[in-house]
């Protein structure tokens, strides 16, 4: 049955801020894992690596499920998606409270946890964003990729303070609740498309009929079809690869061994998270920011900037004194250049495979994303549970993002169009 929605084309707005909610909320799942490192090692006596593991496996799944999320949501509806990632998110959190053996993370924060933030992910936004707006793509991207810093911004210093204080077991609890109480407002407030609020997406044309649903198929096998079309291509080589040296760089290795790395350097566990929280502050500024930027100028040449900085932050951080000073310099660097790349990212997808398949598309890129992420996040613990320091991961992070900023001048060359800078009228 039709349910008109207030606020006319406006109302993509409406869904835009759920959907921020949702990621938000998926963004302090995924973060507390760095938070929790710590206790949980004291807790149990569990090493940083057989730990590192876990998380490692949460973020490869996390990735892993961001094409396969896409082409369920085209067969079965985003908000029946959303709604079950949800709850598995919370259910996975709730049961880790009981655990007592190392498999049992594995199971809760790895596995099930993996598959429920992976639907509630980067991909969701690019497929509300395809499929509500026809204006601000890039802007309402850049909104819905800071929700991963405002997630941070508001859970990292919390979770750390009650990790402190009261133990691991309260954190998840609240990690839980959080992602339950989400679960009636997906449900009372995302309709599945414009058309079924008895709307047209914003931006649209009055009297521009809407657009065609795709008939329904087999969500692994578009999947899989929907890679096999993009693989042929260089374009989407450059994007995995360089979108795999920007989860390396990100969730990988900071935020998951940034709070252990001020450890060793005498920083107590809620100064360091709130290190993460100021970086969540000004990554929702350089993220939003970076999506107006991105409806303007190339694409390509903001990832250059980007890549290029992230870089040289993560050489500079392992050999300065860590001092309020660097670390306030490194923090809000870093921080303003968090997620900045993900709508330049999305906007070349659009560019190069069309809004059809851009969301699938997207979503093995965003894989290679978290493997990159899942990499470092194995690889750093065990560096510094060899070597008993963090400056190698950190060092080969920062040569590996300005590798990343040149190759980010050489994506699309040749193929990609649509990328001229929008009039105002287009913005």
């Amino acid at each position: 049955m039709l349910r008109t929605r207030p606020f006319g084309q406006r109302y993509a707005f409406c869904v835009a801020a759920v959907i921020f909610g949702c990621l938000l909320v998926s963004a302090g799942v995924r973060s507390a894992p760095g938070v929790l490192l710590l206790p949980w090692s004291r807790a149990f006596g569990w090493e940083r690596g057989v730990i590192s593991a876990a998380i490692a496996l949460g973020i490869l799944l996390y990735g892993l499920m961001g094409p396969f999320a896409a082409a369920l949501m085209l067969r079965f509806g985003i908000r029946r998606v959303l709604m079950m990632a949800l709850g598995l998110m919370a259910g996975a959190t709730l049961l880790s409270a009981g655990m007592t053996a190392p498999w049992q993370l594995m199971l809760s924060w790895g596995v099930m946890s993996g598959l429920g933030t992976g639907c509630v992910a980067m991909t969701l936004g690019a497929t509300v964003i395809n499929r509500w707006f026809v204006s601000h793509r890039g802007l309402v991207m850049g909104i819905l990729s800071a929700s991963t810093a405002t997630g941070t911004l508001i859970f990292l210093p919390g979770l750390a303070f009650i990790a402190t204080h009261d133990g691991w077991r309260p954190v998840v609890l609240v990690v839980a609740a959080a992602c339950a109480a989400l679960i009636p407002l997906v449900f009372l407030l995302l309709p599945e498309r414009p058309a079924d609020a008895g709307l047209t997406p914003y931006g649209a044309l009055a009297g521009a009929p809407p657009p065609v649903a795709a008939p329904p198929q087999n969500p692994f096998a578009n999947a899989f079809l929907t890679l096999f079309r993009a693989a042929r291509t260089r374009t989407f080589w450059l994007l995995f690869g360089t979108f795999f040296v920007c989860g390396l760089t990100t969730n990988g290795l900071v935020g998951t061994h940034l709070i252990a790395l001020c450890a060793d350097h005498g920083i107590g566990q809620v100064r360091a998270a709130s290190l993460l929280a100021v970086m969540g502050a000004f990554d929702l500024v350089g993220t939003t920011a970076s999506g107006w930027l991105t409806d303007r100028y190339d694409p390509r040449k903001l990832l250059f900037i980007y890549y290029a900085i992230r870089g040289l932050s993560l050489i500079y951080l392992p050999y300065s004194d860590f001092s309020v000073e660097a670390l306030s310099v490194f923090s809000i660097l870093y921080g303003l250049d968090w997620i900045a790349t993900v709508p330049p990212t999305l906007r070349l997808a659009n560019a190069a495979f069309g809004d059809r398949d851009a969301p699938i598309v997207f979503g093995w890129i965003a894989a290679g994303h978290q493997l990159g992420a899942a990499t470092a996040a194995l690889a750093a613990g065990l560096m510094r549970q060899i070597e008993g320091q963090y400056l190698t991961a950190f060092v080969l992070a920062g040569v590996m993002a300005l590798v990343a900023a040149g190759c980010s001048l050489t994506i699309g060359r040749g193929s990609v169009t649509g990328l001229r800078p929008l009039s105002p009228a287009e913005a």
